[in-house]
């Protein structure tokens, strides 16, 4: 299209605040897509690896989720500054600042010797993702004017973000079975490097903001956090009543509610509170996090029900996984065009559908369970509504947005995103804990240990299943409650468009 179009890039990137490219915004979306899934893989294509890396680097089974949460904490943590300092300092400044860490502590995690290394190499993983993440999703908006052609390149991201979830579990199994679960990590090398080679040449500097850090409510946030998610970890293993449990969750209460207060108070908070004025946003945060939180827990699951009860290799696993990962990638193509006939409420409660009953199904699973009768079904209902309600859900947390909240609100849709995998997957574990030993109480006699073993593993997985299908009901109901409030203008925002008309745009 010219650069003289009326709805071309850019012009519309002349409103201050925006982004820029160099002039060919389909490769600069490339280029940060790229970067986007790299950061999206790295949540689950340690996985299918689990085993191997309990087995290598002396995990107990307890702390062997850490693998997983010293990322996602981190990550979702320092979400909230990572968007903040991409609109003072600059969101391609930022963005190549958090690609070199990733990438340096990603080499640094292939070469892990001991448990303690491998988490802090996976925490420096979650920093480096926490600053150019919020860049990524900051940069696709502004660089595409809204309407049809912000929604095709939000489909395109959307599709990264969901489908790169289940496509890191085809690539853990390939790369654990072929090489090393090292090399989970080292793939991210090269990948980083060509992305802070390319990115000067297509993706110029975005105009600072003047403003300050709201350091108290990083601090805050992601301590309150972490002792939160901790809570629910400790509790899967020692019990509701341990004292450190119950310490973990008064801190994790004094944190946030800390960090409630900062943000109320501040000059410029990390999270301007004005983006939850919006019931309809504020509901698309909530249910976003919902909807992660049994999806992660699931996957976290599933490639353990894959491999130690149908016993997949982990090559096996992994391509088990490949269906839900095309189906994700293809629904989620549709969705553009299906969102000016239906509007985003529609669209969103016709993709939970077939999200709840796909995890209500998985919730059967039994010891006599095989792939095709009782894996591959739910996975495909749960990836096409995941292909479906993940873009309109995604439009929604960033309509009316002022351009000087866009960095901020573009953070907490990925706030939502990682800490919701987090503290999904600490309930889950809890749920999961629970469930085991109750079972293991009411063991019938004579059941041999392996038989035993099989028997709690798949009761546990159908407890943390059930639960899963709780939060997916939970997201549905967030989303009839609050989807059709109108977005609250802010200043300088535009007003947001009613659901009959949300990505309505001449042809």
């Amino acid at each position: 299209m010219p650069s003289s179009s009326p709805a071309s890039p850019a012009v519309a990137l002349r409103r201050p605040g925006a982004s820029r490219t160099r002039g060919r915004p389909g490769i600069a979306l490339i280029v940060m897509l790229s970067a986007q899934l790299m950061i999206i893989l790295d949540m689950t294509v340690v996985n299918i690896a689990l085993p191997h890396i309990q087995s290598g680097l002396h995990f107990s089974a307890a702390s062997l989720s850490w693998v997983l949460n010293a990322y996602t904490l981190t990550f979702g943590g320092l979400l909230l500054l990572g968007g903040r300092a991409g609109d003072i300092l600059g969101r391609r400044r930022m963005f190549l600042a958090g690609i070199a860490l990733f990438t340096a502590s990603s080499l640094a995690g292939g070469l892990a010797t001991t448990s303690w290394w491998l988490l802090t190499a996976r925490a420096l993983q979650g920093v480096g993702g926490a600053l150019a993440s919020p860049a990524v999703l900051a940069l696709v908006v502004g660089s595409f004017p809204e309407g049809r052609e912000r929604t095709r390149a939000l489909s395109i991201y959307s599709a990264v973000a969901m489908g790169g979830a289940s496509l890191g579990l085809v690539l853990g199994g390939v790369i654990t079975e072929w090489v090393s679960w090292r090399w989970v990590l080292f793939i991210n090398v090269p990948v980083g490097i060509a992305v802070l080679a390319v990115t000067p040449l297509f993706i110029t500097e975005s105009p600072r903001q003047p403003g300050r850090f709201d350091l108290t409510g990083a601090v805050t946030s992601i301590t309150g956090m972490t002792a939160l998610v901790y809570a629910f970890i400790r509790a899967a293993s020692d019990g509701w009543s341990d004292r450190l449990t119950l310490a973990a969750f008064a801190v994790a209460a004094v944190m946030l509610g800390a960090f409630l207060v900062t943000e109320s108070r501040a000059r410029q908070p990390i999270t301007p509170l004005r983006l939850f004025a919006s019931p309809a946003r504020s509901g698309s945060y909530l249910a976003r996090l919902l909807l992660v939180a049994g999806m992660f827990g699931m996957f976290f699951f599933l490639t353990q029900f894959v491999q130690d009860i149908l016993g997949f290799s982990p090559l096996a696993a992994g391509f088990a996984f490949l269906p839900m990962t095309l189906t994700v990638f293809g629904v989620s193509r549709a969705a553009p065009r299906l969102l000016p006939r239906f509007g985003p409420t529609r669209l969103m409660v016709a993709g939970m559908l077939p999200v709840i009953g796909g995890m209500a199904w998985l919730a059967q699973v039994s010891g006599q369970s095989t792939y095709l009768g009782g894996v591959l079904g739910p996975m495909l209902l749960i990836g096409a509504g995941m292909g479906i309600v993940f873009v309109p859900l995604t439009m929604v947390s960033l309509a009316g947005v002022a351009p000087g909240d866009s960095g901020a609100a573009s953070s907490m849709v990925n706030v939502m995103q990682q800490v919701g995998g987090s503290l999904g997957l600490a309930i889950l574990v809890t749920v999961f804990g629970t469930a085991y030993r109750d079972a293991a109480r009411h063991l019938a006699p004579g059941v041999s240990r392996a038989g035993a073993a099989h028997q709690l593993l798949v009761h546990g997985m159908s407890a943390a299943f059930t639960v899963a299908a709780i939060f997916d009901v939970c997201v549905l109901l967030v989303i009839l409650l609050t989807s059709r409030a109108r977005p609250a203008q802010q200043a300088g925002s535009r007003p947001a468009p009613a659901d009959n008309e949300a990505v309505s745009t001449p042809r």
